[in-house]
């Protein structure tokens, strides 16, 4: 798991799982706890306690990444795992999610364009309303439509011609082809 936070932009981070022994009780002898030590020259501490919102998620993910190699799971989903983070960790994320995708059927919901740009499925949840009532659908995003989502997510508007050309280029490197 630490070699996995490596790879998630925690290049200093390491896990560390400590397990005491307690008095027998109805949930068990052991007491486990899982610490992160997030950088060099910080002291583990537990994930619950010490943890960022970034930070978590990407615990989480390499979680489910090593075990997932071990014992493959069918599905995983995943909401907003991306949670907390931007830049090259969100790109690790995606990288990571993609991975996993490999062997199981991975969902993802994330706002995210470093993320989505990793998906083999893009699809986009949209709500709308009649004046009285609100409903939800989803539709499948592809080429040029994909792009413009991406733009959409990356700054807000999908007219933006340079948030399209940085589309396109998320696209290509997660793909080596845009789709």
């Amino acid at each position: 798991m630490t070699a996995e936070l490596g790879s998630l932009a925690m290049p200093d981070a390491r896990l560390v799982v400590e397990v005491e022994e307690r008095e027998l009780t109805l949930t068990g002898r052991d007491q486990v706890a899982i610490l992160l030590q997030p950088h060099a020259g910080a002291e583990p501490r537990p994930v619950s306690r010490g943890a960022s919102g970034g930070e978590l998620s990407r615990v989480m993910l390499a979680i489910e990444v090593v075990l997932a190699g071990s014992d493959p799971v069918p599905t995983f989903v995943f909401d907003e795992v991306d949670a907390g983070v931007g830049g090259a960790a969100a790109t690790e994320i995606g990288r990571r999610l993609a991975r996993l995708a490999e062997t199981s059927q991975v969902i993802v919901v994330t706002h995210l364009a470093q993320v989505a740009a990793f998906s083999n499925n893009h699809l986009v949840v949209e709500k709308g309303s009649d004046g009285s009532v609100t409903a939800s659908s989803v539709r499948l995003v592809h080429a040029d439509d994909r792009a413009l989502e991406m733009a959409r997510l990356l700054s807000g508007s999908p007219d933006s011609a340079h948030a399209l050309a940085h589309a396109r280029e998320l696209l290509e490197a997660a793909h080596g082809r845009w789709s």
